[in-house]
């Protein structure tokens, strides 16, 4: 960059996880970066004192691993450090809560449950440490003047401006940048609240022989007691406590209003968690931690010009059933700078204040991820069914052996959803569009692969066979 050409600057409204990582990209990228938080620094110690409860836990699977590696940064000791693998679910089924494990996928496979908070300030530690990073906290969104670039932000009492060449929005699902600028754009927006609340409770560690801390169940499962229209599901930490998130829909929240209807309640449906939650922590968490709902948003397109974007929940918010906000909206990062590379976007600004091959970048970025992000906001709606209802369902079960047993034989030809979602970066969209292949191509085939893979079987040894017949045969049986 000659002395006379100016560095573009871009302001990212939203410090979570990932405005953060947002920031990291482009002042890699060469840009001067200011980023904005409504909240107090999450990482004074008054404020770590009061995050419990409010939010829930996070599976992070191959799409944000893909981002964070792309970013350049080395987060492999912390990864180790604040995530735990989660190689299956737990399925703990009935009254007595008997235990079925379920793969995620192959043996080497597995997301892994992360402290959010953790993870967020170590992208904020990181941030900080760039020169061309400026941070600031307490400062609420008032309004913004895409066409000025000009963000007025109201802290305490007083008003403060400030110029920028791009405005990025990441400042979640009930984003503000999201609403300036459906005024300047003809937006198509939805939105959709599901007749679900959740509260988190909290599952300590146990003493084990050794008189240490250790984990109250299988550290290595995602712990599920799904019971059709409700749930609870339990996430290791690496405190050895779980979080454990209680799904169920507001009018049993609001009839459930008395200790006594709690503990009937639990011990009804989750008898094998009280003692592992313990009742007074159970009575206490339950009364007194928030109920918070869930949203699905989706829109397009998701930019004004070169002038503003968004990303991440303030394009897309999802439920989370599928664990793929965060991922999704580490993958939006990676693939706008993916984007902004095939543009050759650098950090100068031409004589009349531009960035060449901007526009033409965010033209290309909204079309095409916003049909990944409305694919995913589907998948996640449909796992909510899936982890409530479908995990205890004969037909289910036998589905998913024979897609495994298909998928070990023929790796590239048939691949399992949660597969293509959690340990690929394949297109949502795409993964949707073959997994619907798919599922006609096995319902086709039901009726006779049996025949087919036995007779296969008799000419090159019925031993070699025998796995795939026995799972073709039980999901054929069900058919």
């Amino acid at each position: 960059m000659s002395s006379t050409e100016k560095t573009a600057n871009v302001a990212i409204v939203g410090a979570g996880l990932v405005g953060a990582l947002n920031a990291i990209y482009f002042a890699k990228r060469g840009w001067k970066v200011d980023l904005f938080e409504l909240r107090k620094d999450m990482r004074l110690p008054e404020v770590k004192a009061n995050q419990r409860g409010k939010s829930i836990n996070l599976a992070l699977s191959e799409r944000g691993l893909s981002a964070l590696r792309n970013s350049g940064l080395d987060l492999d000791q912390l990864i180790l450090e604040a995530a735990v693998p989660l190689r299956a679910r737990m399925v703990h089924i009935g009254k007595e809560g008997r235990q079925m494990s379920q793969a995620y996928g192959k043996k080497d496979q597995h997301i892994n449950a992360v402290d959010r908070a953790r993870l967020n300030e170590e992208l904020l530690d990181i941030a900080d440490k760039l020169d061309n990073i400026t941070i600031y906290f307490e400062h609420n969104l008032l309004q913004t003047n895409m066409d000025k670039g000009e963000l007025i932000f109201t802290v305490g009492s007083e008003k403060k401006t400030y110029q920028s060449d791009l405005i990025v929005g990441a400042d979640g699902a009930y984003s503000r940048t999201r609403a300036q600028l459906m005024r300047r754009i003809r937006m198509d927006y939805a939105q959709e609240y599901i007749d679900t609340a959740y509260c988190e409770l909290t599952m300590p560690p146990i003493k084990n022989a050794g008189g240490e801390d250790d984990f109250a169940l299988d550290p290595n499962h995602l712990h599920i007691w799904p019971r059709h229209t409700f749930m609870l599901i339990a996430l290791p930490n690496p405190d050895k406590t779980f979080t454990c998130t209680l799904f169920m829909p507001f009018s049993m929240f609001e009839n459930i209003d008395s200790d006594s209807k709690v503990m009937d309640f639990f011990r009804e449906h989750f008898n094998d968690s009280i003692p592992l939650i313990g009742e007074k922590r159970l009575l206490q968490e339950y009364s007194s931690n928030p109920r918070g709902a869930l949203i699905s948003i989706k829109c397009k397109p998701y930019h004004y010009k070169d002038k503003a974007m968004i990303i991440g929940d303030a394009a897309h918010a999802m439920v989370p059933f599928y664990g793929q906000g965060m991922n999704c909206g580490f993958q939006d990062i990676q693939v706008l700078h993916e984007t902004l590379d095939k543009h050759n976007v650098g950090a100068e600004l031409s004589a009349d204040g531009k960035v060449s091959g901007l526009q033409k970048a965010l033209d290309e970025y909204s079309i095409e991820r916003s049909k990944d992000a409305h694919a995913i906001c589907d998948l996640a709606m449909y796992n909510h069914y899936e982890m409530q209802s479908a995990v205890t369902s004969p037909l289910y079960l036998a589905r998913k052996r024979l897609e495994g047993t298909l998928h070990h034989y023929f790796p590239k030809t048939v691949i399992p959803l949660y597969t293509m979602v959690s340990f690929t970066t394949i297109r949502y969209s795409e993964a949707i569009r073959r997994w619907n292949h798919q599922t006609w191509w096995l319902n086709a085939a039901a009726a006779t692969s049996v025949s087919v893979v036995a007779a296969t079987a008799v000419g090159l040894g019925l031993r070699y066979y025998e796995p795939m017949i026995k799972s073709i045969s039980k999901y054929a049986c069900r058919t």
